[in-house]
């Protein structure tokens, strides 16, 4: 955290009168910190909504970066109906330490005072937080709209409201030229010997020179009809403010004044003890300045963010979710080994917990991996854009020189063949909560295939990418091999094989032929995965040697579907469900994918009783022979396969979500 920034060299003639004026001036600005608030608001969203969600996150996003921009920041979270704008806005005078403090204390705040409001505005002294269900991005509002003022009448009515029109309009000039990093002024003018008048006015940096000029002269207008003669008041926009008063409610440039000889009669103080008292105490606060300054000077020494190219949409789009390195690095201790999860080839994962309390997992890629800052931009974009229950959720990422981080949700139960494939763990998922995780992936598998913004090719479904969460509901992750269709392609072909065996269909494995029925035969096999508690890459029953897809259809065939299952689901499972969900997992690794199930189908049979299951024809097709590793996982180099679009699958992938 930055104290103060001090410039080399550092001048020992450092004046004390210099130091007690910045120091009485910090604590009288940082004293006031009433809160107002507007949330007289006519719709409302319900508790754990998907407007909720998505506004907790940008709460989080804004106290996150509410210095990343001079204390402005604009950001968007949600798509469709529940889409949620929030911007945040410091006083232009703020530090920056200060600033981030406002904002997380707004984030907290504003939903302690409009609960289920869809659009809320916040006031503190310092910054201004608000919300809403539309776009408010370079525009300004007349509402709502907060006057306040101070009760007290100065002696001088006509004077005192003649200088304040002529120093609130000065200074509201001044911030409309303030550019477009921050549109702020403040300005002071004696009114009497022993009164000063302190004036401000600030507009968000989005707004125009126009719409601050308009905004602001808006503000002022109220003053003679609100506050006639009055000695401080305030008018508080959504876009802009202005306030007056006569005591320094701002944070002020410190300034030397000179002083009058000692007056004659009076006895004049020995320069021995000025110095006595003076020297001590400038000795230590240099020292101090010192020591900050080389903190200051440590902590500048970093890369800076690669900026985005101003012309690609996609990528500047992605930016509120950008979050700074030293956040990253305060939320995991400084990437600490305790808090590690887990490491691969990509690199490691760490456990880390934001200012707010939210816990996340943060992925730091390796220094080696391939990947530029703009394929790595672009591919947050993609996985951004996919929002779902069943899919494990991006938070944001840090790109920082080198350093290319992806921050998620985190899931505490890890994987499901933690639980599925262990002995022990296993007895902890009785029937009720396997058929709520078959369909948890199914709708999660919709999402992506029918639902979401792009059609999504998963390509690499397994147990060990579906993440439960505290109530056993799954989430699909490892978008590392995803591949993105047009939507109103079909199908397409690749010459790039990446996947699992033993998951991984026929028409994929050996043609590269690729469509959304890939993922359903994956799915069959999860599912007969699921029942058995079994792996079906190491499917082993004493008296057969054979595939577990092959001894489902068999029993299936024999009319004893029920001997695939579990061992220990036996006193909590329903034959009926069993019984259809292994006929469903059979009729999607039919080996012509023509014949397989679409996933809307697969959700409706598993929503409904009174929908009949497809009967499966012929047996299923293997896609590899016990001399091959089963577990091994395909992967040719990472250049594109560029082909006409009629035939061809959008070759970028996309970042791996949660891997292991």
């Amino acid at each position: 955290m930055k104290l103060f920034k001090v410039d080399p060299p550092l001048s020992v003639f450092v004046s004390f009168t210099t130091i007690l004026a910045v120091i009485i001036t910090s604590s009288r600005a940082s004293a006031q910190t009433e809160e107002y608030y507007d949330c007289r608001n006519t719709t409302f969203f319900s508790s754990n909504s998907a407007y909720q969600t998505n506004l907790d996150h940008l709460l989080s996003w804004l106290s996150t970066n509410s210095t990343s921009q001079n204390g402005f920041y604009y950001a968007t979270a949600g798509d469709s109906d529940n889409t949620v704008y929030g911007a945040f806005l410091c006083r232009g005078d703020l530090a920056a330490d200060a600033c981030h403090d406002c904002a997380s204390t707004a984030a907290k705040q504003i939903l302690r005072k409009c609960p289920f409001d869809k659009k809320s505005v916040l006031w503190f002294n310092e910054c201004m937080l608000r919300y809403s269900d539309k776009p408010f991005f370079s525009t300004s509002e007349e509402t709502p709209r907060l006057i306040l003022m101070n009760t007290a009448t100065s002696l001088n009515q006509s004077s005192f409201m003649s200088l304040l029109g002529e120093n609130i309009n000065a200074v509201a000039a001044q911030a409309v030229k303030g550019g477009a990093d921050k549109k702020f002024s403040t300005k002071e003018a004696k009114f009497s010997n022993f009164q000063t008048l302190y004036t401000l006015a600030q507009c968000t940096p989005d707004l125009s020179e126009a719409t601050c000029d308009t905004c602001l002269k808006g503000a002022i207008s109220n003053l003679p009809s609100c506050c006639n003669g009055k000695i401080g008041a305030r008018v508080l926009h959504t876009s802009c403010i202005i306030r007056y008063e006569t005591y320094p409610f701002y944070h002020q440039a410190p300034v030397v004044t000179s002083q009058d000889p000692t007056p004659k009669g009076r006895t004049r103080i020995s320069v021995a003890k000025i110095v006595a008292i003076v020297a001590p105490i400038l000795t230590v606060l240099l020292l101090f300045f010192l020591l900050c300054w080389l903190i200051t000077r440590r902590a500048n020494k970093k890369h800076k963010p690669v900026p985005a190219e101003d012309d690609d949409v996609e990528i500047s789009s992605v930016d509120y979710l950008q979050f700074d390195l030293e956040t990253v690095k305060l939320a995991t201790n400084n990437f600490c080994h305790d808090n590690k999860l887990g490491e691969g080839g990509f690199g490691e994962v760490f456990k880390g917990s934001l200012p707010n309390g939210q816990d996340i997992a943060v992925k730091r890629l390796s220094l080696s991996s391939r990947q530029g800052a703009e394929e790595f931009k672009n591919e947050v974009v993609l996985v951004a854009k996919l929002q779902h229950r069943n899919l494990v959720r991006l938070l944001g990422f840090c790109l920082d020189g080198e350093e290319k981080i992806l921050i998620y949700e985190f899931i505490p139960n890890k994987s499901l063949d933690h639980f599925l494939f262990d002995e022990e763990r296993k007895s902890m998922l009785n029937w009720p909560k396997r058929y709520k995780i078959i369909q948890g992936i199914a709708r999660g598998l919709l999402y992506l295939h029918e639902d979401s913004r792009l059609k999504i090719i998963h390509r690499d479904l397994k147990a060990n990418n579906i993440l439960l969460d505290e109530e056993m509901n799954p989430k699909i992750t490892d978008f590392g091999m995803a591949k993105i269709f047009g939507l109103s392609q079909t199908q397409g072909y690749t010459d790039r094989i990446v996947g699992t065996f033993g998951y991984m269909s026929p028409e994929y494995a050996m043609h590269g032929q690729l469509s959304t029925k890939v993922d359903v035969y994956s799915f069959g096999v999860l599912i007969l995965e699921i029942i058995s508690g079994q792996k079906s890459t190491s499917f082993h029953e004493s008296n057969y040697d054979e595939h577990l897809l092959n001894f489902a259809w068999r029993k299936w065939r024999d009319g004893t579907s029920l001997e695939v299952s579990d061992m220990s689901l036996r006193d909590s499972y329903t034959r009926e469900e069993v019984s259809r969900c292994i006929q469903i997992a059979l009729s999607c690794v039919q080996e012509d994918p023509a014949r397989r199930p679409t996933m809307q189908g697969i959700v409706l049979v598993l929503n409904s009783y009174s929908v009949s299951v497809a009967i499966p024809e012929g047996p299923p097709f293997l896609v590899h022979s016990r001399t091959v590793e089963p577990s091994l996982r395909l992967e040719s180099d990472k250049s594109s396969i560029n082909k006409s679009v009629s035939d061809s699958v959008d070759e970028a992938s996309i970042t791996q979500v949660y891997p292991r």
